[in-house]
């Protein structure tokens, strides 16, 4: 059993997709990051960063006690070597779905999340910085339709980690500012996937727990406002 402790964001995403796609049972603990659950202590002691997703493998591959996992890239990592599924097992292919993990966590993902901070959530909108982002997600865009250029996925012809990191930070294209047409190999490995059964039972899942944290003012305070001593009051 995987005890998932997620809420409904692209990064909750990518691991309800795997889960889905490698038909692990696992069960959904919600962190209402809007409310500030992810600063309490029980999940504090597994999840340091106070971020979700994070998980607890109940039944661990050396049968030892749980394990427990943060980082959603390091998740996927953990549940594709515990599986043997969406990571190859050759040097080079492992090599290259790394490094598209890798970039999707260190270049898209933070890109597209300023993106939306600048855009949508920003009490004083500063051009500045919204053309900034809007622009580099546009440069990460290209990067990813050039690279499916000839490609089924991200990294060839089989489904992998790095699809699953990615899909959900291009989901929002509009919120983002982008035209998807635009890139005509990332909007058709776009449709696709979300065409895939494990992704739409992926993004069903979360349903229950969609409702946007920046949605109130004591939400934005907690999600824009935290320091070293906690979140804003």
């Amino acid at each position: 059993m995987i005890e998932l402790y997620y809420w409904a964001t692209p990064n909750g995403h990518k691991i309800t997709m795997f889960l889905e796609e490698a038909g692990l049972e696992y069960r959904i603990h919600p962190v209402d990051i809007g409310a500030g659950d992810q600063f309490q202590p029980e999940f504090l002691a597994f999840s340091p960063n106070n971020r979700i997703p994070a998980i607890i493998d109940t039944a661990p591959a050396d049968g030892g006690e749980p394990i427990t996992v943060f980082e959603s890239g390091a998740i996927l990592l953990y549940l594709a070597e515990k599986t043997g599924h969406f990571l190859p097992a050759d040097v080079r292919g492992r090599k290259t779905v790394t490094e598209w993990l890798f970039w999707q966590m260190g270049g898209l993902g933070p890109m597209a999340g300023q993106n939306h901070h600048f855009g949508l959530y920003a009490p004083e909108k500063l051009p500045y910085a919204i053309n900034r982002y809007v622009n580099e997600t546009n440069r990460l865009y290209g990067v990813l339709d050039r690279q499916l250029q000839g490609r089924d996925f991200i990294t060839g012809q089989h489904y992998s980690i790095a699809d699953m990191a990615c899909y959900p930070w291009v989901v929002p294209w509009q919120r983002q500012q982008q035209n998807i047409e635009d890139f005509p190999d990332l909007s058709r490995w776009l449709h696709a996937i979300e065409q895939r059964p494990a992704t739409r039972r992926a993004y069903a899942r979360g349903e229950p727990y969609s409702r946007r944290a920046s949605s109130t003012e004591e939400g934005r305070k907690i999600l824009f406002g935290q320091t070293a001593k906690g979140p804003a009051v």
